[in-house]
């Protein structure tokens, strides 16, 4: 979104518009921008055979899933139902990979079926995984490296206390299992955790995952996962895409020739695709003075948009109404029966009753986290792409909540 001669844009369309011809709330994404995130990090790994697979849990509409097929992408699914939206969208099952967590032997038998390439984080499945398909079904191993790595606790996920991956201490064992099963591992993979701003984690964990790859001896790639930082505040200090390309790639090149061939360098981006792409688009109720606050609440709430209220996540929130107006602090709220709260004591351009709020940077877990608390209806999602904002998800209504509902005579 841009602020062109005092209008709010995105690729020339007014954004007022977008919610007048929608309604609010309204989630709105921008297709150029993530075809150009995606082409970035293409561009800073250009020297390496890179394999980008969307992280779909950031944001599952199929629309979008059909925009990253286009462009080159393969995506990352976590549950056999991300996996049956990426195979509606168009994806070849081998350019999906399968990284759950917690579930049944079942659901990896699943994805087995689906011809997804899968990634198993637990010992005890990787043996069932071995006891039924042996050396016929190749599969990539994830593996916690110990590294506390991320924004928020809850986001990180490479840590000792992590319920992700394999611990990298329990690799005789791993390897055990592997060599008594007969299992043919030809990925491996490591995943620290989102927000992550220095490089040098990135290339940490590189050393660990090349020290262990040596007793893999039939791998054809080496995921680094993602958690690229992206810019929530004006002024934020983000990953540096191409440093690290330079970094990790060199890494990459070193331990290749080690190795003895060349191999897939693999990255699961999610939010840094899609984050910034995304807009959400909320209508003013009602501004609430009290003694000690000036609160603006909007129709809409953390059933919508959770990350506020779920990782204190801050989301930059504009006037997209009155774009020149006096700033004053308000604390904007939504209309859930209980504390959901977009953002404390921000300075806005002054707010009235009926203005348009944008708040920024919801691509990423913002739909995909939303809920019907309180029985209010999930919202609409538009995806502008070429110039023309089209309708990708219709806002629910109340033969929506009703659907799976099943009254009884109670008489």
């Amino acid at each position: 979104m841009e602020l062109k001669n005092n209008v709010y844009k995105i690729q020339g369309i007014n954004v007022k518009d977008i919610a007048k011809e929608f309604g609010t709330p309204l989630y709105v994404y921008d297709a150029e921008k993530i075809i150009n995130q995606l082409q970035t990090l293409k561009n800073a790994f250009s020297n390496q055979n890179v394999k980008i697979k969307y992280a779909a849990k950031a944001l599952t509409n199929v629309s979008i899933l059909k925009l990253m097929k286009k462009h080159g992408a393969g995506v990352d699914v976590v549950s056999a139902q991300e996996a049956d939206l990426a195979l509606k969208a168009g994806f070849d099952p081998k350019d999906i990979l399968f990284t759950p967590n917690c579930v049944s032997f079942d659901e990896i038998q699943e994805g087995v079926e689906k011809g997804l390439v899968i990634n198993i984080d637990n010992i005890s499945i990787l043996e069932q995984f071995g006891h039924k398909y042996r050396d016929t079904v190749p599969c990539c191993v994830r593996l916690n490296p110990h590294i506390m790595a991320g924004g928020n606790t809850k986001i990180s996920t490479g840590h000792v206390d992590s319920k992700f991956g394999i611990s990298i201490y329990q690799l005789p064992h791993l390897l055990r299992v592997i060599k008594s099963n007969h299992i043919d591992v030809v990925g491996l993979h490591m995943h620290t955790g989102s927000d992550i701003l220095d490089a040098d984690v990135f290339l940490k964990m590189a050393e660990i995952l090349f020290g262990i790859a040596q007793d893999f001896p039939n791998l054809q790639f080496v995921d680094f996962g993602s958690g690229f930082k992206v810019g929530y505040k004006p002024g934020d200090i983000t990953t540096n895409i191409y440093d690290l390309g330079v970094k990790l790639g060199k890494a990459f090149d070193d331990f290749c020739n080690n190795y003895g061939r060349k191999l897939e360098m693999w990255f699961e981006p999610g939010k840094y695709l899609v984050s910034e792409a995304g807009l959400f688009l909320a209508k003013v109720n009602v501004i609430k003075t009290t003694p000690a606050t000036a609160f603006v609440g909007v129709d809409s709430g953390m059933n919508h948009l959770l990350r506020p209220m779920m990782y204190d996540a801050y989301h930059e929130i504009v006037n997209v109404s009155n774009p020149n107006g006096i700033q004053r602090v308000y604390t904007v709220v939504g209309y859930i029966c209980e504390t959901d709260t977009f953002g404390w004591d921000r300075k806005i351009h002054e707010v009235r009753e009926g203005d348009l709020l944008a708040i920024k940077n919801a691509g990423a877990y913002g739909f995909s986290m939303a809920s019907n608390y309180n029985s209010r209806y999930r919202p609409a999602e538009i995806l502008v792409y070429s110039g023309k904002a089209h309708l990708i998800r219709e806002r629910e209504n109340m033969e929506d909540i009703l659907r799976k509902q099943v009254e009884i005579d109670l008489e």
